[in-house]
């Protein structure tokens, strides 16, 4: 039995998302203690419960302690078993997230599977699904998955009601993944959606875009979505490279203004292109599950947050496996897993 600190590190909820993954990649059973310690309202909610539901199913596992607001609980996972999910997270938790805690388990499953998730597709703190689709899977791809993922409807906080389809490939073995380079810029775009809000808030945050990084008009984009029950705007920003494509994304708020949102969007997108590195933050915290599945690999990337050196002690739990973070001039950090 593993036993897990859910309040080490920043505290929150992808210690536990971690640690049910990798209990069902390994069939080594865990207890996380003190889940989300470090959050406002400690324990589960909705969507971590919803993850550890989806796990459960995949797994056929037994599990103590998976209730709303629960502090604590223990996984006992059986045999990982490929077929076709539902799994509705319930307003507007993320579905990325639940994702997320299954997908290295379907990865090594021994027949393909088919997973319907409905939830909350664009949701902030986590990674919204045009992530998922333009930044995660074809690194994925590069390692030797087949992943594919389409979307029905967005779901935006707080009303959710988003849907998108999940069809994964197994695969023996992942092979190792080595991006150390951009490569040459392809194409930028920059688009906001907006949900049952007017669409005078896009365009601002599109002025905004155009006007601090100077891109054309032609790669700029605002899109009225009508098919989400709820209201909703989220910025994306993509930059896709020769050996990569990075997806940045800002949330709106009430009280925040269009342009405060686009702002730090912006100041993510301009960090990334002077430091001139491949992987950025959020995508760095995402690739370190698949390249250890792997074996091992290597990325360049800004410098680690604390969300990700958390996410490597996990890791390290479960794992023979050795992750270095090392600094390499400026702000460029080069992350390495080896066995």
């Amino acid at each position: 039995m593993i036993t897990i600190d859910g309040s080490r590190g920043e505290g929150g909820g992808q210690i536990l998302r971690t640690s049910i993954a990798l209990s069902l990649v390994t069939g080594k059973p865990c207890r996380i203690v003190d889940i989300r310690a470090g959050r406002r309202k400690p324990g589960l909610m909705r969507q971590h419960s919803a993850a550890v539901s989806a796990a459960a199913q995949i797994g056929q596992a037994r599990v103590e302690g998976n209730s709303l607001g629960s502090r604590e609980l223990t996984f006992f996972p059986a045999a990982v078993r490929a077929g076709t999910y539902r799994f509705d997270v319930g307003t507007a938790g993320s579905c990325t997230l639940v994702l997320q805690t299954v997908l290295p388990a379907l990865l090594r499953a021994g027949a393909p599977s088919e997973v319907v998730l409905e939830g909350g597709t664009h949701n902030p703190f986590a990674p919204p699904f045009d992530f998922l689709e333009r930044a995660f899977l074809p690194l994925l791809a590069r390692m030797g998955a087949k992943v594919e993922a389409a979307l029905e409807r967005p779901g935006f906080y707080p009303a959710g009601g988003g849907r998108f389809t999940v069809r994964v490939e197994p695969v023996p073995q992942l092979s190792r993944i080595e991006l150390l380079e951009r490569g040459t810029i392809r194409r930028r775009r920059a688009k906001a959606l907006v949900s049952r809000l007017p669409a005078n808030i896009g365009r601002r945050e599109i002025k905004t875009v155009q006007e601090q990084l100077s891109w054309e008009p032609a790669v700029l984009q605002v899109e009225e979505v009508k098919s989400s029950p709820g209201p909703g705007n989220v910025l994306l920003v993509e930059v896709e490279s020769e050996n990569v494509t990075e997806v940045f994304s800002g949330f709106g708020e009430r009280g925040v203004s269009a342009e405060t949102v686009a702002e730090q969007t912006v100041s993510e997108v301009l960090e990334y292109l002077q430091e001139d590195v491949p992987v950025g933050r959020h995508l760095a915290d995402q690739l370190l599950m698949p390249m250890v599945l792997a074996g091992g690999g290597v990325f360049r990337t800004l410098p680690p947050t604390r969300h990700t050196r958390t996410n490597v002690e996990v890791i390290e739990s479960f794992l023979d496996m050795k992750i270095s973070m090392r600094p390499i001039g400026g702000k460029r950090w080069e992350i390495a897993a080896s066995s």
